[in-house]
């Protein structure tokens, strides 16, 4: 199974979109910052032939910058578009349910953190499979927060990895 969308039977082929010159690159780039949320929403209609996701500004702009210099300078070489679908299909062996799992976002190895709590400065390294500890492995933050407080509490949350709400 491979990335790319193959066109069902019947469906009507794509609008042709008129390439941008590349001398109104600069201009339609800067422009962005300062058009109004409903005109860039209407920028992606005619850039994309397509209704805009409802995300946020800031990713309707980089979508539109990109896709204005794709539009003047030309896109991605089939060459590229190959190799980099070849390198998803090693990832994930062509499964579209592993492409929804998220990736480990545990800090980078070797990543020192450091909590003070009451008075006392921890160091934590962050270690390829746990974390060390004052010299001892730990599979996870928790346990070592928990070694700290004698309570338990997330871990994440108590080295300030994450904040009260939830996110990263």
């Amino acid at each position: 199974m491979t990335r790319a969308t193959k066109s069902k039977a019947g469906t009507p082929p794509a609008p042709t979109i008129s390439a941008i010159p590349p001398a109104d690159v600069l201009g339609r780039l800067a422009a962005l910052k300062s058009t109004a949320t409903p005109d860039l929403k209407q920028q992606w209609r005619e850039l994309f032939a397509a209704e805009p996701p409802p995300y946020n500004r800031r990713f309707l702009e980089s979508r539109l910058a990109y896709r204005i210099q794709e539009l003047a300078y030309g896109g991605l070489k089939p060459e590229t578009i190959q190799r980099l679908e070849a390198l998803g299909e090693q990832l994930d062996g062509g499964n579209p349910v592993l492409r929804r799992i998220r990736g480990d976002d545990k800090p980078i190895t070797g990543t020192r953190l450091i909590r003070e709590y009451q008075g006392v400065e921890h160091s934590v390294t962050v270690l390829h499979d746990g974390y060390e500890y004052q010299g001892r492995p730990y599979q996870s933050l928790s346990s070592i927060a928990r070694a700290i407080t004698g309570t338990r509490w997330n871990g994440w949350l108590f080295f300030g990895l994450k904040n009260r709400r939830g996110t990263a």
